[in-house]
């Protein structure tokens, strides 16, 4: 897919599983269970999906997904899978190395975002992308390194202090511009000051949209994660974006969706459902 001077490609980093109940909420399970089968222990599989977006100056990541380096505890309760691709390999095969990457934008802090941003080295945490600029609201990193009980499980400091500590995690603040092709939109429902990421030019948006939509089968607006921290600011998060995203024919990236890569959406008498589904971006 191309935007503007963007050539957006989509890097797949493995897959990890999660509570298909906490995912979806007050959703009953014979609802969602029909698009989101869960396994023995409830969990449903998650994709964990990235953008690159290359322009002649710029190679930009958007969000680094799970990451590795876990133990084997942490990767049977969450069902860690990287045999097919992990967030270096698919750099690998557009042919990109950890040096070129010249941006990090993160959604927000969760360790399933943000895990891939640093490796492990000689026994120590260090930046994944030694040359790049990172970049998160304010805002959030405040909320991240001081969460609530509720969320604190989500943010792992192991792996995103390391940027912090090296100089190269940067701020945004709220509704900021990246460039005149990337615009930061801020909601605050799923966590504090998340950042999602809208590519757009003149005929084509897409919108990487992070937690509000994880997964193509929370378009509907009652499908809301039991881990929002603000249920309800999600709910009218989704009001204000999705008749947008309709009226406009916004692509809609879903980074979570274990197979639908991205999607267009309709608004119908019982709401808002997929109109178009995407594999893969062209």
């Amino acid at each position: 897919m191309k935007i503007g001077k963007y050539l957006i490609k989509t890097l797949e980093t493995g897959t990890f599983g999660l509570d298909g109940g906490a995912m979806f909420g007050i959703i009953p399970k014979p609802l969602w269970s029909r698009s989101n089968p869960a396994d023995e222990s409830n969990r449903i599989t998650l994709g964990a999906r990235c953008l690159l977006l290359i322009s002649d100056d710029k190679k930009i990541l958007v969000d680094t997904g799970i990451g590795n380096h876990w133990d084997e505890k942490f990767r049977n309760i969450y069902k860690v899978d990287q045999s097919e691709n992990t967030l270096l390999q698919s750099l690998k095969n557009e042919g990109v190395d950890t040096e070129d990457i010249s941006d990090v934008i993160l959604t927000h802090l969760h360790f399933d975002h943000t895990g891939g941003s640093v490796i492990r080295e000689n026994n120590n945490w260090v930046p994944a992308f030694p040359n790049a600029k990172y970049l998160v609201q304010k805002a959030h990193y405040d909320w991240a390194i001081n969460p609530s009980d509720r969320d604190r499980g989500s943010f792992i400091r192991e792996r995103f202090m390391p940027l912090v500590e090296t100089g190269m995690l940067n701020f945004t603040n709220e509704e900021n511009r990246f460039d005149d092709l990337i615009q930061f939109i801020p909601i605050n429902g799923h966590t504090i000051f998340q950042q999602m990421v809208k590519i757009s030019d003149s005929s084509k948006t897409l919108l990487y949209a992070g937690d509000l939509l994880p997964t193509s089968s929370h378009v509907p607006i009652p499908y809301v994660m039991g881990y929002d921290i603000q249920p309800l600011e999600t709910v009218k998060e989704k009001l204000i974006i999705l008749p947008q995203a309709v009226n406009e024919e916004w692509i809609l990236f879903f980074e979570h969706d274990p197979q639908i890569m991205a999607g267009q959406i309709q608004k119908t008498e019982k709401g808002f459902s997929l109109k178009k589904t995407f594999l893969e971006l062209v």
